[in-house]
């Protein structure tokens, strides 16, 4: 089975590995164009690319695939990438966290199959995982489904659960999904080898949309509910990083837990060793890892060395 494969990020480069060490021929990789990154802001590959430059995969990085896009650039690249495909002896395409749209050009050439971080129909979109957990949900996982034109409203074909434990972060719980979902893949690829692969629609109850996460909400916002914000903390880790402002200067909070305490909403409450506990509107948290501008990321016992917070408030 010859699989064209799209995707961009660490999570989709998993995915890539585990059919390459299936066995999967792979005649083209799609990713998306290398972007600036780093403090030099230079251009930087994506992991996807990254892995199969190295394993000698063929890839193309058009800025989009719509050959009816606005921007002449961006039409003529969809159409050259559109051709390509064509012409290419494949049997399906595998996509996971691409970040471009397929269009239906795209989808009408050969079978699209996705792999998508939830249990769908719940988190829909692009951010599920940091919602799973910012939702306080028990559990998520992966859903292997075919692609259509609509917003991950695809049929089903295979579906796993991952237990959330209190201690993930959307770091963590990352890693585990993307290694769940690159198995799926190969058992997904290997049934539609069989034919025994089938499909299932979604149901219409349940339905969640996962926006993609902007840097305004990892503002901590200590009017709210600790138990509210120690989520966020989690599902904000390890991007955009949750924060909070003391003296105007701008504190990350990369680990906390729930503690007990009352008191002005932002009031710190105790700062030790065990970490800074902050009054909420209801009940504390107590931040366990922070890091300030140009700093390193520190245990509280270390932070409070350099940056100490008795008697200041989180705003």
């Amino acid at each position: 089975m010859k699989v064209v494969f799209a995707g961009t990020p660490e999570f989709a480069a998993v995915a890539l590995r585990a059919l390459h060490e299936a066995g999967f021929e792979i005649p083209l990789v799609l990713t998306q164009p290398d972007r600036p990154a780093g403090r030099g802001m230079q251009l930087q590959a994506s992991a996807v690319k990254q892995y199969a430059l190295a394993h000698g995969m063929p890839v193309a990085q058009p800025l989009s695939l719509r050959m009816d896009a606005k921007d002449p650039q961006r039409a003529e690249e969809a159409r050259a990438a559109h051709e390509r495909l064509l012409a290419l002896d494949y049997d399906v395409m595998v996509v996971a966290a691409y970040g471009l749209i397929l269009p239906r050009s795209t989808l009408d050439i050969k079978p699209c199959i996705n792999i998508h971080g939830s249990l769908l129909p719940r988190w829909r979109g692009a951010a599920p995982i940091h919602r799973a957990i910012e939702a306080g949900d028990a559990d998520t996982g992966v859903t292997i489904m075919g692609m259509e034109e609509g917003l991950d409203t695809g049929p089903m074909m295979l579906i796993e659960r991952v237990a959330i434990a209190d201690s993930d972060t959307t770091g963590s719980l990352h890693d585990k999904l993307a290694a769940l979902g690159g198995r799926m893949i190969v058992a997904a690829l290997r049934k539609m080898q069989a034919g025994q692969l089938e499909a299932v629609p979604q149901p219409e109850d349940g339905v969640t949309y996962a926006a993609k996460i902007s840097k305004e909400e990892a503002k901590l916002d200590f009017t709210l509910a600790a138990d509210v914000l120690w989520r966020r903390v989690r599902a904000f880790n390890p991007l955009p990083g949750a924060h909070g402002l003391v003296d105007g200067v701008t504190v990350k909070v990369w680990n906390a837990e729930l503690a007990p305490g009352a008191g002005t909403p932002g009031q710190v409450l105790a700062a030790d060793a065990a970490g800074i506990v902050v009054a909420c509107d209801s009940g504390a948290l107590r931040m366990t890892e922070l890091q300030k501008p140009g700093g390193k990321r520190l245990a509280a016992s270390e932070f409070l060395k350099s940056f100490p917070l008795d008697g200041k408030v989180f705003s």
